[in-house]
Parts: structure tokens; C-alpha cells; sequence
């Protein structure tokens, strides 16, 4: 008798590149959009995804995570889910600032956390209580989800797996959720 995995395995992926990542400056809930390169990095990874065999696609709702899923959504012949939980920490009044403006006026920063709004712990909450919805949802499937830097590095950290360096823009990262655990797959 054959034994089904009710596992969930999730593409986490970041959204394509717009000018604020570029000029380094920090976005948070601002809704920017994709800019050219963005639009560029998102067909190319629908090419690389293609022989996936993809259930769901899911988005948070900021505008760059919904372009980047639907490009990647019409390659697959699926349409987009948003969630409004799978979008980026709420940094306040930081947001619009350059990194390097925001180390200027926040010395601090170096060593603590960016930002005046929501914590990354709240936004960690947030987002694996959204993911494990998503692999509910998929028990047995594979879903690919376009996020943000922030929830990935958080993703990552519950899955036992200490984020380094920076998420590229449209970078995937694999996981898998089984009775709410994360675990990495790469």
C-alpha cells in the first residue's frame, strides 16, 4: 500500500527588482511597482519554473509581488491568490528612506532592528500563520508563493535554517510544511 505525504512544498519567491531595491530604499508596505530589470527577472524565472507542476500560485498583495506572480502566473496557466499576510515588515516611517539615510539618522541600526512599525517578530507571526493556511490548503501539492525579503529571511529562520547575506530579487527558495513544521528542501 502506497503512502501519501501530506507534505506541502512551497516556492518562496521575492519579487522582481524595482527601483526603490535598486536605489537601496526601504519599502516595507509602500506599493512600488516593478520596474523594467523586474519585469526581466520575472519572465526568466517563469522560463526556469516551467516544468514545474504548480497547484496554487499565491502573492502578498503589494503591487511588485503581484506583477512578479503574474508573470509567472500566465506561464503556468494559473491564476493569482493574494494574501495580505504574506506582505513585507510595516517599517513605519522609515519607509522611502535610503539604507544609507536610515543608518545616518538611526546609528543604533547597526547592531538592532530598522524601522518604527510593525516588529519582525510580529511580521514572522504573520506570515508562517499565513503559509501554513496555504499548505492546509495544498496538503500533498506544490504551490509557489511570491513574497518579500523580509518573510523569507523569516521563513527560513523557522525552518531551522539561519538566513545569510541578502535574497536576491526573483530568487526561489524551497520548503516544505507538514503539520505546521517548515522545513528547507534546498
Amino acid at each position: 500500500m502506497a503512502v501519501t505525504s501530506t507534505a506541502t512544498t512551497i516556492l518562496l519567491v521575492r519579487h522582481g527588482e524595482t527601483d526603490w531595491n535598486r536605489d537601496r530604499r526601504i519599502q516595507g508596505h509602500t506599493d512600488v511597482p516593478l520596474n523594467e530589470s523586474g519585469r526581466e527577472q520575472s519572465r526568466r524565472l517563469a522560463e526556469t519554473l516551467a516544468g514545474d507542476s504548480l497547484a496554487a500560485i499565491y502573492s502578498s498583495d503589494l503591487c511588485r509581488a503581484v506583477e512578479t506572480a503574474s508573470i509567472l502566473a500566465a506561464r503556468a496557466g494559473l491564476a493569482v491568490r493574494t494574501a495580505s499576510g504574506l506582505r513585507e515588515k510595516h517599517f513605519g516611517t522609515w519607509e522611502g528612506l535610503t539604507d544609507a539615510v536610515a543608518l545616518e539618522r538611526f546609528p543604533h541600526v547597526r547592531t538592532g532592528p530598522w524601522g518604527d512599525g510593525e516588529t519582525t517578530d510580529a511580521m514572522a507571526a504573520r506570515v508562517t500563520a499565513a503559509l501554513r493556511e496555504i499548505a492546509d490548503a495544498h496538503a500533498g501539492e506544490t504551490v509557489l508563493v511570491v513574497t518579500h525579503g523580509g518573510p523569507v529571511r523569516a521563513v527560513l529562520r523557522a525552518s531551522g535554517v539561519p538566513p545569510d547575506g541578502s535574497i536576491g530579487n526573483c530568487s526561489v527558495t524551497r520548503i516544505s510544511v507538514e503539520d505546521g513544521e517548515f522545513r528547507p528542501i534546498d
